[in-house]
């Protein structure tokens, strides 16, 4: 072959390399792009984005999550952002998932029922709780809950047993003591309402909340000086004296049909619909979650 066409074939050569490593190049970077796209946030901006608020973190974790749907702690994360911005269905959704994957995971399923309580679903939310217990039988955390969906829905037996048992593994933990407190409460045992509710309050991460609860035990029993002390150190004066003459009014005892007649006519009223004396004290009620 002459010097000219070799010359020639190797400058055809040059070309044909030079237009494949141009055709190629973009398909490399592009590849390369979506490669670093779908990694994982590193620890450190993981740590930031749930210092952020909740819309932003919600944005972030949805992100994570669309790059490993099976990833279990960015999908807990973004149910638990959802959660807080009151878009329950879609982390309803997203836990419902996560668990066709993570079945045995404890977290998502009491999650999942947090979430379900959340929204009202209260039968929803005793199913899962339930499931925990039997996931993990030896967590406290899964009876406490359990029993306050019971509670919820008028069974306060079966929430005090729920109660009782989470005691056993954790007897200290102060909203278990405090919502089998005000169970107590409810299927009418102020006595012992009362024993929980100081046991509750005697903890160091007892708060306002707790004391409230166990003034209004205190008031119920007619015990309204004892109840003012307690609550004296939580609430205004104006405040404390206005909750103790609530309960009087409702605990006072109702006249008898012989006062009433002998007492001077009174000009008619317009009728007015009262509660009952045990829906205003339920609702009195303050339950921590």
């Amino acid at each position: 072959m002459s010097s000219a066409k070799t010359s020639l074939a190797l400058l055809a050569f040059a070309l044909a390399a030079s237009a494949t490593a141009c055709a190629t190049a973009p398909k490399d970077e592009q590849a390369l792009a979506m490669r670093e796209a779908m990694k994982p946030a590193s620890p450190e901006e993981r740590a930031a984005a749930n210092r952020a608020d909740a819309l932003t973190r919600a944005n972030f974790w949805a992100k994570e999550n669309n790059k490993d749907p099976e990833d279990l702690t960015s999908a807990l994360e973004f149910a638990r952002a959802l959660r807080e911005i009151g878009s329950h269905d879609r982390a309803i959704d997203v836990m419902s998932r996560t668990l066709i994957v993570h079945p045995d995971s404890v977290d998502a399923v009491m999650l999942l029922g947090r979430i379900q309580m959340a929204k009202g679903d209260v039968p929803s939310a005793a199913r899962a709780f339930n499931r925990a217990t039997q996931i993990e039988p030896e967590r406290a955390e899964t009876w406490a809950a359990l029993g306050t969906t019971y509670d919820r829905q008028g069974h306060h037996g079966l929430a005090q047993t729920a109660y009782l048992k989470a005691l056993e593994l954790e007897p200290t933990r102060t909203t278990t003591l405090t919502n089998y407190g005000l169970s107590l409460v409810l299927s009418g045992d102020l006595q012992g309402a009362e024993a929980k509710l100081r046991l509750a309050a005697a903890n160091p991460d007892a708060n306002a909340r707790v004391t409230e609860n166990l003034a209004l035990v205190l008031g119920l029993q007619g015990r309204f000086d004892e109840m003012k002390a307690v609550s004296g150190a939580a609430a205004p004066d104006t405040v404390v004296e206005q909750n103790a003459d609530l309960l009087r009014s409702l605990i006072q005892p109702a006249r008898s049909w012989d006062a009433l007649s002998d007492a001077p006519p009174v000009k008619a009223a317009p009728a007015v619909e009262t509660p009952a004396p045990a829906d205003s004290v339920k609702r009195t009620l303050r339950p921590r979650s």
